[in-house]
């Protein structure tokens, strides 16, 4: 009954609609149709407007071919089909993972890093394996080229990093790209992965590329560390080994110096004082043959001068005691005592 009284509505609305077209006329059908042409028409104009976010760049299409760049901001475009635009961000920093791949578990979130034997699998330059993974850092530097020049920028971007890494990394040792060589690998491999790209005119640039891994396979992995960490030692005992010699050589240099220095100063004084003494004597031998009594008395008493001179504790012996000088010894502590006179003969009065 409900769909009956629903069908009997639209009827009458219906039946409306023509009454009032067919008392309108033609005129007032063109009206309706202008007025609604005029609507779609705004609408259909107003599709060119749209927004370029900071950080992104807008690329125009007439009919397909490019036509212009739009900075950021509020831009309008003739509507489609006549004109398309894109809308490009080259502000974000973009990765591409080779040799592994980063994946979120879908419960709870986990990342996993898997790995991509294909193509982390590399020889090195000393006919060695090694399990090579990088993380190459990425944005677009010109959106046109990005959009219309390359068929798939992203991928040719990955395929050349692959090529670019496995030509670097077979200049190298295994040894060598483990270990102190990982930034000449990576500022190598950046290098030759921007000379690809720019020759594919991708519209990419390299930002960096970040070596994740360098290690042998994993059934001689232990043996390498071995090696590698015996490497490290020696140069450690070395490094500790010079650091020592420059602290003793310089020392001992020194000393040599301070020794040689000594010498020659007491070799000095000690020819000043002979050439000395020598003059000297050869005054006083010129003096002898001239008076040798005289000089004799001179030299005799000069000598006496300096034996006696000084705090020296002289004494003076009688010459009665005569060269008994035993009951005096030592003379250094002498003191004389008075003896007790005693009576001849021994007995008492």
């Amino acid at each position: 009954m409900w769909d009956d009284e629903q069908s009997e509505i639209r009827e009458d609305v219906w039946q409306k609609i023509l009454r009032q077209l067919s008392d309108g006329g033609k005129r007032g059908i063109i009206q309706i149709i202008a007025v609604i042409t005029a609507i779609i028409v705004i609408i259909w104009l107003l599709t060119g407007i749209y927004l370029v976010r900071t950080g992104e760049v807008g690329v125009v299409r007439h009919f397909g071919g490019f036509v212009q760049q739009t900075e950021p901001g509020l831009n309008y475009r003739l509507p489609w089909p006549i004109q398309m635009h894109d809308v490009v961000n080259v502000a974000e920093i973009r990765r591409a993972e080779i040799g592994f791949r980063t994946e979120v578990a879908e419960r709870g979130g986990i990342v996993q890093h898997v790995r991509m034997l294909d193509e982390a699998m590399m020889l090195t330059g000393d006919k060695n394996i090694a399990d090579v993974q990088v993380l190459v850092l990425y944005q677009v530097k010109d959106a046109t080229q990005y959009l219309f020049r390359a068929a798939e920028p992203e991928l040719a971007l990955r395929v050349n990093a692959e090529v670019a890494l496995r030509s670097v990394i077979g200049e190298f040792t295994i040894d060598h790209a483990m270990t102190v060589g990982r930034p000449e690998v990576e500022a190598k491999t950046k290098e030759f992965l921007q000379y690809l790209i720019n020759n594919h005119l991708t519209g990419l640039h390299v930002v960096g590329v970040e070596l994740q891994v360098v290690d042998p396979p994993d059934a001689v992995r232990e043996a390498f560390y071995d090696v590698v960490r015996a490497k490290a030692d020696k140069e450690k005992v070395i490094k500790e080994a010079e650091g020592y010699a420059l602290d003793v050589v310089p020392r001992a240099r020194g000393e040599a110096a301070a020794i040689i220095h000594a010498a020659t100063a007491y070799k000095e004084e000690r020819v000043v004082l002979a050439e000395g003494e020598s003059e000297r004597f050869n005054k006083i031998l010129k003096e002898y043959r001239k008076a040798p009594a005289v000089t004799r008395q001179r030299v005799f008493l000069e000598t006496m001068e300096d034996v006696l001179d000084g705090d020296v504790k002289k004494f003076i012996i009688d010459p009665q005691v005569g060269g008994n000088l035993l009951p005096f010894l030592p003379l250094a502590g002498f003191e004389p005592k008075v003896a007790p006179n005693v009576p001849k003969g021994g007995g008492e009065g």
